[in-house]
């Protein structure tokens, strides 16, 4: 959630409701739970939170008790009341419950509030208490329960946390839950809910046999499988081809690099604890790279560039190894090796509005050819601390403000919210259940032209320093191909599947003929399978529709004898007989409309 939507929720009344009902959830747990030791319940974007140390794991039971207790309390019209007080009074109120003895702890040397988050300025130290239930919070909270429709509040399940995400600190069992303004608003969401369990990435990924995570070989490393692997070629053919249809340059960087370019570039002093450990190479230390710019920076340095040179454009996909604990790692979504598909810009101050421009309409074309129609901007601009000067921070803001406005996107701007080497737009894209992902990313970097000491011989034939623009359009090809499972539940277009069509004999005699149709199908570059199984019709046609190929020709002793197939749809659509000619016609138009 970007920064200014979250500021906004968090001051919206639903927000409240959410963050009551979490004490509320809280007051029903240790009711039934007396001995209980509560940590930290947060609302957070669809819904909140609870962390507990309880006598035994939580069932299923458990929860429809504790959801019917909620629903009680909220019935009973409780208000909740805010008291400010000493850190003293504060520990004798929480005397039995350590986790709050620490937060307490925290607060008093100013550097924790009661969600143990790090602040800058020490808090005061409030209590919130409705009925029984007193919690170390700083709010805010409804006036009163009866703001808490009990028909639109649900407990969802159960998880193990560590205390503070320490794996080293007690486990607990969190407890999530939702709470919505109105029973249906609840309904939809359950709806959404059961949705994504049904486009799950990794379900779907296992079911078609696209990808596989193997335990022997490590935890976020992927391993493509043919069909998966069919689809990446797809998407990656693309990409070239509109790449080189746009002026990029396709250039390949190593694995590792010694530790002195991660020193140059920054990653050393910013970003080494998402790095892995150096190797030792005849006594220098090299390291697995987690981001491909820094050579990108030095393939533009290996030559004394003009003026007349720029723009350049590079492109790579480029594979990138980043350190993330395993409790992070989610199938596709959060891996430890990825393919980034990376292209960084050089230009003059002159030519950045065109720059952008290009890039951004650019990126807009490339995720509407996936099928992605919903898309949003967030402008990112300049923070407290930052590199560069101010003009440079106005020009750049503006160049990709001014080009969110001509290409006519929908956009928020996150004031404050760049990165201290530039500002930046992030695309993001909703789904078919209606979920945002980001995708593209358009940076500016003030920082790394100063640090590799980039330049350009200007018309004065004086050095000047170009503007640098980081790009990623899919992100990564692990996460895009996950939210292209997710958002197509596996039915991808007909021009990325990896079969798109099955044809299906009857009976043996059919076999030959079936074989016949498939050379001329592939010969005009769909692509085709016989399957020859001696299952039934009927058998084959399922598992065709199981595996989601789009088109599945059946043929028997009629449509061998007019030269035809009979036609049926993944969708459970039955055309029935149709010339080869015809079908040809239709999948050719759909590949080449990319529907």
């Amino acid at each position: 959630m970007a920064e200014g939507k979250k500021e906004q929720y968090e001051e919206s009344l639903l927000y409240k409701i959410r963050h009551s009902t979490a004490h509320i959830m809280a007051q029903a747990v240790l009711e039934k739970f007396p001995t209980a030791k509560i940590a930290i319940g947060p609302a957070i974007e669809d819904g909140y939170y609870y962390d507990f140390e309880l006598p035994r794991p939580l069932t299923p039971e458990d929860l429809e008790s504790i959801e019917k207790r909620m629903r009680g309390i909220i019935q009973s019209r409780v208000a909740f009341e805010r008291k400010v007080v000493s850190a003293d009074e504060a520990r004798s109120v929480f005397k039995d419950q350590p986790f709050k003895l620490e937060l307490i702890a925290g607060l008093e040397e100013g550097s924790l509030d009661d969600d143990g988050n790090p602040v800058t300025e020490k808090p005061e130290i409030s209590l919130y208490t409705q009925g029984s239930f007193t919690d170390l919070c700083r709010g805010p909270h409804v006036e009163n329960s009866s703001q808490i429709n009990p028909a639109a509040v649900k407990l969802l399940s159960v998880a193990g946390a560590y205390w503070r995400g320490d794996e080293k600190r007690p486990m607990l069992q969190r407890i999530y839950g939702t709470a919505w303004n109105s029973p249906q608003e609840l309904k939809d969401y359950l709806w959404r809910l059961e949705e994504a369990k049904k486009r799950d990435h990794r379900k779907i990924g296992h079911d078609l046999d696209l990808y596989s995570i193997q335990e022997d070989i490590g935890a976020g490393l992927i391993l493509w499988h043919p069909k998966g692997g069919k689809i990446r070629k797809i998407i990656e053919q693309f990409w070239t081809e509109e790449h080189e249809n746009n002026g990029y340059d396709f250039v390949f960087t190593p694995h590792i690099g010694k530790a002195q370019l991660w020193e140059t570039s920054g990653h050393l002093g910013f970003y080494k604890e998402n790095m892995y450990s150096p190797i030792d190479i005849e006594g220098q230390q090299y390291f697995i790279k987690p981001m491909n710019c820094p050579f990108h920076l030095y393939i533009y340095k290996n030559a004394t560039r003009s003026y007349r040179d720029l723009p350049i454009r590079y492109a790579e996909e480029g594979t990138v190894y980043r350190y993330e604990r395993s409790g992070v790692l989610h199938g596709l979504m959060r891996v430890r090796g990825f393919t980034q598909d990376d292209a960084h810009h050089f230009c003059r101050p002159d030519q950045m509005p065109a720059e952008i421009d290009f890039v951004l309409n650019f990126s807009l074309h490339i995720l509407r050819s996936f099928g992605f129609t919903d898309i949003h901007a967030y402008l990112s601009t300049k923070p407290e601390k930052s590199v560069g000067d101010t003009e440079q921070w106005h020009a750049a803001e503006t160049a990709l403000e001014s080009s969110l406005k001509r290409a006519g996107i929908d956009y928020e701007v996150d004031q404050g919210g760049g990165a201290f080497y530039g500002p930046k737009i992030d695309l993001k894209i909703k789904d078919a259940i209606g979920r945002e992902w980001q995708l593209s990313t358009i940076q500016f970097d003030f920082n790394e032209p100063e640090r590799f000491d980039l330049t350009y011989i200007g018309e004065d034939g004086q050095p000047h320093r170009p503007y640098m623009v980081h790009r990623a359009l899919l992100g990564s090809l692990e996460r895009f191909f996950g939210v292209l499972i997710e958002h197509y539940a596996g039915a991808f277009p007909v021009w990325l599947c990896p079969v798109q069509a099955v044809i299906i004999p009857i009976a043996d005699r059919h076999v030959d003929y079936c074989q016949q149709v498939t050379s001329r199908l592939k010969a005009l570059g769909i692509r085709a399978i016989v399957d020859e199984r001696s299952e039934r019709m009927n058998a084959k046609i399922r598992d065709a529709q199981t595996q989601k190929i789009p088109y599945m020709l059946v043929v028997g002793d009629k449509e061998m004898e007019s030269n035809q197939i009979a036609l049926r749809l993944r969708n459970g659509e039955n055309p029935g007989p149709i010339s080869i000619d015809s079908f040809t016609e239709l999948a050719l138009k759909e590949i080449s409309e990319k529907k």
